[in-house]
C-alpha cells in the first residue's frame, strides 16, 4: 500500500515547484490566449514535463474552435439592444424582436456556452494535453487531474474598479433590455386602446424617455473586454495545470508506484472561449474510459485558501457535478484538516471545464480558490506570476493528494 505522507509533509516544496514553473511558463513564453501559438507552446511544454514525471503517454491533441465567439456575442446583443431602444418609439413591435434576439444570443453563448454565433468567427486551432501514468497491475479505477493552460483577455472595468462595479455594470446592462423589452410588450398589448402604432399616448413616451438612463451602460459594454491584451494568467489557470503536475513529480521522486490505480494529467485549452477545449476533448474521447470508475478533478484558480471550494454545481449554476467525487475532496480536506467550502458556481460566475466533463457523462466536480464576487486580479493585467497564494497552492496539494490516497485505498469505488 503507497505511503503518500511524505508528499503531503513536503506540500510547501510542492508549491514552491508550481510558482516556480508557473513563473518560467509566464516570464518566457508567449501569451496564452485561446487558439494561439502561446497556448500550444505551453501544452508541448507540459506535455514534455509530464513525460519527465512518469507518464507513459503525453499527447499534444488540437482541435477546431472559434475563440471570439465567447466575448463576440456582447457586440451583437448590445448592438441590438440599443437598436431596439430606438425602434421602440417608432415600431415598438421590432424591438420586442430585436431584444429577444439579442437576450437569446447572450443567454445561449454565455449563460450556457452554446455554440450559437461561433461560424460568425474566425476558425482557430486550439490544443489539449492528454497523458496517463499506468499502474504495476491491471488498472481497475482512473483518478484525472485536469486544468486549463490559456488566459484570459484583459477586463477593463475589473481591473480598474474590481468585481462588484463589474458585475453591476451587466446586471444594469440586463436589466435596461429587459425593462425596453417589458413596456414594449405592455404597449403592444394595449396598442388597441389608444387606436395608435407608436407610443406617444397613456404615459408610455415617458417611461421610453425614462429608459434612456440604462444607455450610457450598456454602450460601456462593448469596452468590457479588451480583445488586444492577453493577461499571464498565472492563477487563471496555470495553477489547476500545475496542481496533478505536482503531484506526479513527487511521487516520482518518493518512488511511489500505484498497483491499480491510472492517475491522468488532462490539461483542456481555451477554456476562456467557453470551455472548448473540454468540449473537444470529451468529443474526441468519447466512450473511451468507460472501462473503469473514472474520477475527474478539475481545478480552476487555486489562489486563496479562504475560498477553497467542492463546486457541486457549474456553468452558472445550472449543471450538477458527481456527488461521490465532489464529497472525496471534501472529506480528505476534513481528514487535513484543512478548511474547503461546499458551494456552486453561482450565476454570472461563469464555469470550469469540470461542466462541459459532467456534461458529456464524465464523473466530475470542480475545485475552485478564489471569491465568486470577483477581485481585482481575476482577469486582469493583476493575474502574474508574483501575485500567487503559495499557501493555499499547498493546501490544495495536500488535499488533492489525500483524494488520491483514499481513492486508491478504496475497497470499493463508489
Amino acid at each position: 500500500m503507497a505511503d503518500f505522507s511524505k508528499l503531503i509533509e513536503n506540500k510547501q516544496e510542492s508549491a514552491q515547484y508550481m510558482i516556480d514553473e508557473i513563473t518560467h511558463i509566464c516570464k518566457d513564453m508567449p501569451k496564452r490566449a485561446p487558439g494561439t501559438e502561446g497556448e500550444k507552446m505551453s501544452c508541448e511544454y507540459m506535455a514534455g514535463v509530464l513525460k519527465d514525471c512518469g507518464c507513459e503517454t503525453a499527447e499534444v491533441e488540437s482541435f477546431k474552435e472559434n475563440p471570439g465567439s465567447f466575448y463576440g456575442w456582447i457586440y451583437i446583443t448590445v448592438s441590438l439592444a440599443l437598436a431596439s431602444i430606438l425602434c421602440w418609439f417608432f415600431i415598438p413591435v421590432l424591438s420586442i424582436v430585436m431584444i429577444a434576439i439579442g437576450l437569446t444570443i447572450m443567454v445561449l453563448q454565455f449563460g450556457i456556452y452554446k455554440k450559437a454565433i461561433d461560424f460568425m468567427f474566425p476558425e482557430k486551432e486550439g490544443h489539449n494535453v492528454t497523458a496517463f501514468k499506468k499502474p504495476t497491475g491491471e488498472v481497475t479505477r482512473r483518478i484525472i487531474f485536469n486544468g486549463h493552460p490559456d488566459a484570459a483577455w484583459n477586463w477593463p472595468v475589473n481591473h480598474k474598479f474590481g468585481g462588484k462595479v463589474y458585475i453591476a455594470h451587466i446586471l444594469t446592462s440586463v436589466v435596461g433590455a429587459l425593462y425596453y423589452l417589458v413596456i414594449a410588450i405592455v404597449f403592444a398589448a394595449l396598442r388597441g386602446q389608444y387606436q395608435v402604432g407608436v407610443p406617444y399616448v397613456g404615459g408610455f413616451f415617458w417611461a421610453g424617455i425614462a429608459g434612456l438612463i440604462f444607455v450610457p451602460g450598456l454602450i460601456g459594454m462593448y469596452f468590457m473586454w479588451d480583445e488586444r491584451t492577453v493577461v499571464d494568467g498565472a492563477n487563471d489557470n496555470l495553477t489547476g495545470c500545475y496542481m496533478g503536475i505536482a503531484i506526479l513529480k513527487a511521487m516520482k521522486e518518493q518512488g511511489i508506484e500505484l498497483e491499480h490505480t491510472e492517475i491522468g494529467v488532462v490539461l483542456t485549452g481555451s477554456e476562456e472561449a467557453g470551455l472548448r477545449g473540454a468540449k473537444a476533448w470529451c468529443e474526441a474521447h468519447a466512450g473511451e474510459f468507460k472501462d473503469v470508475p473514472t474520477y475527474i478533478y478539475s481545478y480552476d484558480t487555486i489562489h486563496d485558501g479562504k475560498f477553497l471550494m467542492v463546486n457541486y454545481r457549474d456553468l452558472n449554476g445550472t449543471v450538477k457535478s458527481d456527488k461521490a467525487v465532489s464529497d472525496l475532496f471534501k472529506e480528505a480536506a476534513d481528514d487535513l484538516s484543512i478548511y474547503c467550502a461546499s458551494g456552486m458556481v453561482p450565476p454570472f460566475g461563469g464555469a470550469t471545464d469540470n461542466a462541459a466533463f459532467s456534461q458529456a457523462g464524465f464523473r466530475s466536480t470542480g475545485i475552485t480558490a478564489l471569491n465568486h464576487e470577483l477581485e481585482d486580479y481575476y482577469h486582469t493585467l493583476r493575474d502574474t506570476y508574483d501575485n500567487l497564494g503559495k499557501d493555499c497552492l499547498a493546501d490544495c496539494y495536500a488535499v488533492s493528494v489525500k483524494v488520491l490516497e483514499k481513492f486508491d485505498q478504496m475497497d470499493e469505488v463508489k
